[in-house]
């Protein structure tokens, strides 16, 4: 008691303030559980400390206004008597906003089971329909009288609060008040912040427990609310992917379309299931670009290693990421739904986070993720054990080895970490390796110095080869000695020639694809999402080289053919092995910085700005201007079509292609 005596009266009033705010948010996420939980399901601890945190968040940036505005005199209730009105009237106001904010959530979730979020906005327009709504289907005279009996007695309960303790202050000018003050600050910073750590706590940490409710009772509307806030115009034309539905599902081969119902839905089943399931590894490459690599005979041969392997496996030289950017190839990769959230990217939707994946059809196996990194960038985390079931991410926290740069561990000290765990399993697994270091700051571990030899080129030549220095080159030939470090100790393991490994690109780079390849590639800069696709199975698969364009949407729908594990796609990838298919492949492209949206074909690239309307129709073999005729026009209609069919289902499914209960 004698400590809290020393605490300032002004603190102390902002604390029990947090406080009490912070125990009826606490009161209210118990009502929330206990309401929408299913019978019998038991009070999840995690949830609500999570939970706790987001609260206490909140009422830390209260807690932190309070205290920096009474550091103006006039208006400190402690200093001027008069300003204690005035308080009791902004902590009221407060307290109202908190319960418009909570009662909209609550009936925001019964209605949509969605907390709270920023789509509640575009019903603005329709406030006449959307009132009588709410007045037609919920009590809402006997709500306002509830409301208007908490409001009260919390204003009563406020001016008690201030009375009391401005009454029993003894602490001003006490010389160590302003350390007090400081201190203070300091904490509820950190409270703000979240965590203790590189990353704030955000959103996607509800959804990393693992299951929808426990996710939903851990978030307070605040946090779902101004996290979607930035997604709010996230929405599709229902009647648009209704008009393009009868393309896109004859494209994808849906057995039992359904215009009403937009089923997309293809079950694959296999009866020649191995006796011993294969293993799967992907490798998701960062920054790794086609036009950079030696497969495209880039003179500077900086991916000889991987080059080799390609010989010897089957290599898809035309394939192209959906969107530009490490988030999207991730997303695009495990969901088969191309990111066409702009700005911002999907990992980053709360609205978005409930997807389905084909890897969630490979029951029996050990599921992996290992990043040298942290998997909150991006929110990722909250991606990944939302949507996989029984994930197990290992990341920067989870190796021994030594953080070289803002990404983590080494690539080299990543693959062998991953390789080290892989080869202890005696289940099937299907692991998901993600590099780094092929990024700023270009970081060449000093360990790895002696082993791999770094090489200098003048300005002239690294330009003429699609490299804007030194570094990126040399980060770029890291790369491949890694792979080579990783497949060198692979190959020693039990596991390795029952696994099938699959490599690539998150994404390409912007800047001169050089003269290997056509202008289009620079110019409409589609070179910046074309990436190697390498599918690797020694004596598994024949080794063959692929032209025909294809997808990172694909990787999904073809390691599951290849593992002959049966499956259910409901996405915009397909299986580049099927053999008996006979439509022409095309590759979609949305890219976030130039705004466009496009298809590729075996020949030509149809593109349309959404921002100016501008349309681009080019060929993507040689540099000859494409002249008009029936055919080429038949053609460029063919894609502007598929164009806006694949970007108004993309944005139908970004937020309607959920898991399977």
């Amino acid at each position: 008691m004698s400590f809290i005596k020393r605490i300032p009266g002004l603190l102390r009033w902002i604390i029990v303030s947090m406080l009490l705010l912070l125990l009826l948010m606490f009161f209210y996420r118990l009502f929330f559980f206990f309401i929408y939980s299913l019978p019998g399901r038991p009070l999840t601890g995690s949830a609500f400390l999570l939970g706790l945190r987001y609260d206490a968040r909140v009422v830390a940036v209260i807690g932190l206004a309070m205290l920096l505005l009474c550091l103006i005199p006039s208006i400190n209730p402690f200093i001027n008597k008069r300003a204690k009105t005035g308080w009791v009237i902004i902590l009221t106001i407060i307290f109202l906003i908190f319960l418009i904010v909570y009662v909209s959530d609550f009936y925001h979730y019964d209605y949509l089971q969605q907390r709270l979020n920023a789509s509640i906005i575009n019903f603005l327009p329709d406030a006449q329909i959307s009132f009588n709504m709410v007045r037609q289907t919920y009590p809402i005279f006997s709500i306002l009288f509830a409301f208007t009996i908490v409001l009260v007695f919390f204003a009563w309960v406020s001016k008690k609060i201030l009375n009391i303790l401005t009454v029993s202050d003894t602490q001003k000018g006490k010389k160590n008040y302003k350390w007090y003050l400081i201190t203070a600050s300091l904490v509820m910073a950190v409270l703000i912040f979240g965590r203790l750590g590189q990353y704030p706590l955000r959103w996607s940490d509800a959804f990393s427990l693992g299951d929808d409710f426990k996710a939903n009772a851990a978030l307070n509307p605040f946090q779902s609310f101004f996290s979607s806030l930035k997604f709010r115009n996230s929405s599709y034309n229902v009647k648009k992917v209704k008009e393009y539905y009868p393309l896109m599902a004859s494209y994808f081969g849906v057995e039992n379309p359904d215009v009403d119902k937009l089923n997309f839905e293809r079950v694959y089943k296999y009866s020649d299931t191995p006796t011993v399931k294969l293993n799967v590894v992907v490798v998701i490459c960062e920054s790794f670009s086609a036009n950079k690599s030696s497969m495209y005979s880039n003179s500077l041969n900086p991916t000889p290693y991987f080059n080799k392997l390609c010989n010897d496996g089957v290599f898809f030289n035309r394939c192209f990421t959906p969107a530009f950017g490490t988030a999207r190839g991730v997303w695009a990769t495990l969901t088969g739904v191309p990111d066409v959230e702009f700005p911002k990217t999907a990992s980053r939707n709360p609205a978005a986070v409930n997807q389905h994946t084909i890897i969630n059809d490979f029951k029996g196996y050990d599921k992996y993720y290992f990043l040298g990194g942290s998997t909150t960038w991006a929110n990722i985390r909250g991606v990944l054990n939302n949507n996989i079931e029984g994930l197990k991410i290992f990341e920067e926290d989870s190796f021994d080895a030594s953080t070289v740069d803002v990404w983590g561990i080494s690539d080299k000290d990543l693959f062998l970490a991953a390789n080290k765990k892989l080869a202890k399993q005696d289940k099937p697994f299907f692991a998901i390796i993600q590099t780094a270091d092929n990024h700023r700051p270009y970081t060449i571990p000093a360990a790895d110095r002696a082993a791999f030899k770094l090489v200098d080129f003048s300005e002239d030549t690294l330009r003429k080869y699609g490299f804007t220095g030194n570094d990126q080159l040399n980060a770029f030939r890291y790369s491949d000695f890694c792979f080579q470090t990783f497949f060198e100790s692979a190959s020693k393991e039990k596991y390795f020639n029952n696994t099938l490994f699959v490599f690539v690109g998150d994404h390409g780079l912007r800047g001169d694809a050089g003269y290997l390849f056509p202008q289009s590639y620079t110019k409409q800069g589609f070179g910046a999402e074309h990436v190697p696709l390498l599918f690797y199975a020694p004596g598994i698969l024949t080794p063959q080289k692929k032209t025909a364009v294809c997808s990172q949407l694909d990787i999904l729908p073809s390691v599951a053919y290849l593992a002959k594990q049966s499956h259910t796609n409901t996405a915009m990838g397909r299986n580049l092995f099927d053999t008996s298919r006979n439509k022409i492949p095309y590759a979609f492209i949305a890219d976030p910085d130039t705004r466009f949206i496009g298809v590729l074909s075996n020949e030509y690239y149809y593109g349309r700005n959404l921002a100016t309307g501008a349309k681009e129709f080019v060929s993507i073999i040689n540099n000859d201007a494409i002249v008009a005729s029936y055919q080429t026009d038949s053609i460029k209609k063919h894609l502007a079509l598929f164009t806006e069919a694949w970007y108004e289902t993309a944005r139908y499914l970004l937020l309607n292609n959920k898991k399977k209960n």
